[in-house]
């Protein structure tokens, strides 16, 4: 079968092959050195920023109203919301009191740094503050772009296969932390959580893994304690 345009027929080739590879190299190459220059910016700032990457449904804007929520007196928070359509969920994240900025990529399936570059912009972001961005649901497209951020952290539910990392490996390898969430479902889903982290782990060996529940409670503190592992002392409040 023709890798190209699907047909039966693998011994002809297509003149544009070589223009589609072109193209992906300069739009990668374009959102990198924006990526750069957000980081730069967020540094220069003293802003710690993690992009918050899963499927739709995993549970993270539920996640993040909790950890603003419960965090709030300790840091200065901000957060942009990706999402095709509506600002649902930024409105969720304006009830905790936390600056938000909502993009709505259209048929986009993911944020580029060109438009967190743009949001950052608009936000006029607090020195020494902590900035969460968190991404459309796809496991897919936003693996391959990097928005500036400090962290990429992983989100999967245990509503869904515990073979994700494997069948998604490019998002988990470059991510450095997997958050198993909604552990308290785990006695009505056929979902191994020692085999998901298992295939995390063959995918990425130093992805580091925490199992949490928002709705019991279970695992946040875990959270908690590894983000105040990671922003450094000046940044609190």
């Amino acid at each position: 079968m023709c890798a190209t345009c699907g047909c039966g027929d693998s011994s002809h080739h297509h003149k544009n092959e070589r223009k589609i590879v072109d193209v992906e190299k300069d739009v990668l190459y374009e959102n990198n050195l924006l990526a750069e220059r957000n980081r730069g910016y967020l540094e220069a700032k003293n802003i710690f920023a993690m992009n918050l990457v899963s499927s739709p449904g995993s549970g993270k804007t539920t996640l993040l109203e909790r950890t603003l929520t419960d965090l709030k007196e300790q840091y200065a928070f901000a957060v942009i919301e990706g999402d095709q359509q509506t600002t649902n969920d930024a409105d969720r994240i304006h009830a905790t009191g936390t600056k938000v900025t909502q993009i709505n990529t259209g048929k986009g399936c993911h944020l580029d740094a060109h438009m967190v570059l743009h949001a950052m912009q608009g936000m006029k972001l607090q020195d020494h503050s902590v900035l969460f961005i968190e991404n459309v649901g796809n496991l897919v497209c936003p693996a391959m772009f990097d928005l500036g951020e400090k962290e990429r952290i992983v989100i999967i539910s245990v509503t869904e296969g515990d073979d994700k990392p494997l069948k998604y490996p490019d998002m988990f390898n470059s991510s450095t932390l997997c958050i198993i969430n909604k552990t308290d479902l785990l006695p009505y889903v056929p979902f191994n959580i020692e085999k998901a982290k298992a295939n995390a782990r063959k995918v990425n060996p130093s992805l580091s893994i925490i199992e949490l529940s928002c709705t019991s409670g279970q695992g946040l503190n875990e959270w908690y304690d590894w983000i105040h592992s990671k922003v450094s002392a000046d940044i609190i409040v």
